[in-house]
């Protein structure tokens, strides 16, 4: 329980970074130029600027996100959405900060960046997306609309990447029509790609695990010289050939890409006609990750 509960505070703790970070990159790079993030954090963008100044983006956050979350309720679980609504009023909070409080000039041009679109564009969809990606990692969401493409996704047929992509697509279409120029939001489009493979980074990690399944008649001589030679060890299927109708095994093994050639160099050198199949691995999950 106590475990639970420290692992309960750090997600706290990094979701608070998670949206200091996002409130960083957005007011810092994206505001002072007019560029647009994705989902809600964009259509706040668009609704500030056509309203009166007393609506803030902060203010617009919270009225368009939080309804999204607890709409979410019953589909994501009270402890999601008391993240995402945590993440969101954090997001928010140092949004307001740093626009309205901090002694920071972002009404004309980034502190940063100055006018550059490209650089704004680039700079400030990795940060919103580290942001993002650190959100969704440990527990809460930076958008409601990723709530929304979740409930509403596989009633449309389509997947919930599809449903988020139209969404700011649609967005930057109106973005386009009501400034009545489309310079601003095609570079959102470039900042959005930006963010999404930031997020992929955080998410999944930089550099993915590979994993290796190969399906040989030397199962034993293979484990031995695998297990002796990298350290780790293996998971062993019994297996049978479809047209041989041979016993085989299928083996399945952990490595990152630095191993696989070496891998696949000792495997033939046992057994030249082993067959193997390398995939990418996202996440493990494991008390020990030294045995299988």
């Amino acid at each position: 329980m106590k475990h639970t509960q420290k692992m309960k505070f750090f997600n706290i703790f990094m979701l608070t970074i998670a949206g200091m970070t996002n409130a960083f990159g957005i007011t810092i790079f994206m505001t002072p130029v007019k560029l647009y993030d994705s989902g809600i954090s964009g259509t706040s963008m668009l609704l500030e600027q056509m309203t009166p100044p007393y609506l803030s983006l902060s203010l617009f956050l919270l009225i368009l996100n939080i309804p999204l979350f607890l709409f979410g309720l019953k589909k994501q679980g009270k402890l999601f959405t008391f993240y995402a609504i945590y993440t969101v009023t954090i997001y928010s909070l140092f949004a307001w900060l740093i626009t309205d409080v901090l002694p920071i000039d972002v009404s004309i041009a980034s502190p940063l960046a100055g006018t550059d679109l490209l650089l704004c564009g680039l700079f400030g969809g990795v940060i919103s997306g580290i942001g993002s990606g650190l959100a969704i990692r440990y527990g809460g969401a930076m958008d409601g609309i990723e709530v929304m493409a979740v409930i509403f996704a596989k009633r449309l047929g389509i997947t919930v990447g599809t449903f988020v992509m139209v969404y700011n697509l649609i967005l930057y279409v109106i973005c386009g029509i009501v400034l009545n120029s489309w310079i601003l939001p095609l570079y959102s489009i470039v900042t959005y790609f930006a963010a999404l493979k930031t997020i992929d980074f955080i998410v999944e990690g930089i550099d993915r695990a590979k994993c290796a399944i190969i399906i040989t008649e030397s199962p034993q001589e293979i484990c031995k010289e695998l297990s002796e030679t990298f350290g780790s060890g293996l998971t062993r299927l019994e297996a049978k050939g479809g047209y041989s109708n041979r016993d085989k095994a299928m083996l399945y093994f952990v490595l990152n890409r630095y191993q696989v050639i070496r891998m696949r160099d000792v495997v033939h050198n046992i057994d030249p006609q082993a067959y193997i199949i390398i995939n990418e691995v996202a996440d493990i999950f494991s008390s020990n990750i030294s045995k299988n």
